[in-house]
């Protein structure tokens, strides 16, 4: 019996410091987020970075919790619920990182007599701490306690023309009424060594501008050219002019070269520029949550702002939109009647 695994990243049980800490312990403990050495690991998360972190963290949840929990929880229940009614498949939701985990959406399927499962990440673009993270740990949770079971996973879908046309008409419908200066497509940031490890050739990747636009094996886990590429669809898609489209990459951890360039520092650029009218969409997310909702939706306004800037607008992402719904039902019914996945 086929059925459906869908996994987001996941978020602590609470906004306090006693339940950010093991959340954060787990996340930053992954050795695909944090890829040093685990000695080294233990030193930089544990002895550096919980010391101070899940009391700053908590307090960053806390201002976009929601009475019904974390929003990037119950917006992913929404859409899992929102899919099941359009499809004949039982669907589980699990999360990365946090209790609500992927080996109890697994046993959930189980119990319901599932063993052949589409794993959806809930992530457009391939990178080895988010696409790649949750594949692994499925896979292993599988091998561990669900050996019969076969896996099946949707591929990113970054460039998937229904996903270029819902994604682009909801940032155009956001858009409605608002006369921007500049649009920026903000992406979540990895480091940039994270580039050169997921690169199979082993030599392509260079960020150097311009291997994203050479043609190479590389760009099915190039997390950088992936994004690129769905801003340049996005764009032809709208017609958005060339000079009011730009792309940056937000968060990062000091003392350690990240994907450039960076969102904050954009944000105190393009006033500076006379670009005092900013939109910003954040495509690396199919759901709100923390790094949307604080620190793009919050700081990046009052950052904006006070570096010059006057009207700005965070658009959301699809979330549970109904045509992101249907785009996603159609790729499982598709995928239940052919075993044919979306390119």
């Amino acid at each position: 019996m086929k059925g459906v695994l869908m996994v987001n990243l996941g978020s602590p049980e609470s906004p306090t410091a006693k339940d950010v800490k093991p959340y954060l312990d787990e996340f930053l403990m992954d050795e695909r987020v944090i890829d040093v050495p685990n000695i080294l690991r233990n030193i930089i998360v544990r002895g550096i970075i919980l010391q101070t972190r899940p009391k700053k963290s908590a307090e960053a949840y806390a201002k976009i919790w929601w009475d019904e929990g974390s929003p990037l929880v119950v917006i992913s229940e929404r859409f899992a619920k929102k899919v099941s009614t359009q499809i004949q498949m039982p669907v589980a939701l699990g999360m990365r990182y946090g209790k609500m985990s992927i080996k109890k959406a697994m046993q959930e399927l189980k119990d319901k007599g599932v063993d052949d499962v589409i794993l959806v990440p809930l992530y457009p673009h391939y990178a080895m701490s988010s696409f790649e993270t949750v594949v692994v740990k499925t896979m292993e949770v599988k091998d561990e306690f669900f050996p019969e079971m076969k896996i099946t996973t949707l591929p990113a879908f970054y460039k998937n023309e229904d996903y270029i046309k819902v994604l682009s008409e909801s940032i155009a419908k956001h858009l409605e009424g608002f006369e921007y200066d500049h649009i920026l497509f903000s992406y979540h940031g990895i480091p940039e060594r994270h580039i050169r490890k997921s690169d199979p050739t082993k030599f392509h990747c260079k960020i150097d501008g311009s291997c994203c636009q050479t043609n190479s094996v590389a760009h099915n886990t190039c997390y950088r050219h992936q994004c690129y590429d769905t801003t340049e669809r996005v764009k032809k898609y709208l017609g958005l002019p060339e000079d009011k489209v730009s792309v940056s990459f937000q968060s990062r951890l000091p003392n350690d070269p990240w994907l450039k360039p960076y969102t904050d520092f954009e944000f105190e650029r393009f006033p500076k520029e006379g670009k005092k009218r900013l939109a910003v969409i954040t495509p690396a997310f199919v759901s709100d949550c923390l790094e949307t909702l604080e620190e793009i939706a919050m700081e990046g306004k009052e950052q904006f702002q006070e570096a010059g800037g006057d009207t700005y607008k965070h658009i959301p992402c699809l979330n549970d939109d109904d045509s992101w719904v249907s785009v996603m039902a159609e790729w499982l019914n598709n995928w239940e009647k052919t075993e044919k996945l979306p390119v």
